[in-house]
C-alpha cells in the first residue's frame, strides 16, 4: 500500500473517530449506552473513538441508526 493511501486511511479513521466521539458526546451517550443501540461491544466503541480500529460497514450501518443519521455522516 502506497503511503498516500495509508495517510488517506489514517485520515478518514481520525475524522471517524472525532464524529463519533462529538455525536455521542452531543447526544449525552455513555460509551456503553451508544454500544448498546447499536447492539455492539463497548470495546468497540472505545477502539472506533481512540482511532485502533477501522469498523465493518456493518457496524458503520449500525452506529448511524443509533444516532438516527446516515451512515455516510459518519465519515463527514
Amino acid at each position: 500500500m502506497s503511503k498516500q493511501l495509508e495517510k488517506q486511511i489514517q485520515e478518514q479513521r481520525e475524522s471517524l473517530s472525532a464524529n463519533i466521539l462529538k455525536l455521542r458526546s452531543k447526544n449525552q451517550l455513555s460509551q456503553q449506552a451508544l454500544a448498546n443501540l447499536a447492539g455492539v461491544d463497548r470495546k468497540t466503541v472505545n477502539r472506533i473513538e481512540c482511532g485502533h480500529f477501522s469498523p465493518s460497514l456493518d457496524t458503520l450501518v449500525r452506529l448511524g441508526e443509533a444516532f438516527k443519521i446516515p451512515t455516510g455522516k459518519l465519515l463527514g
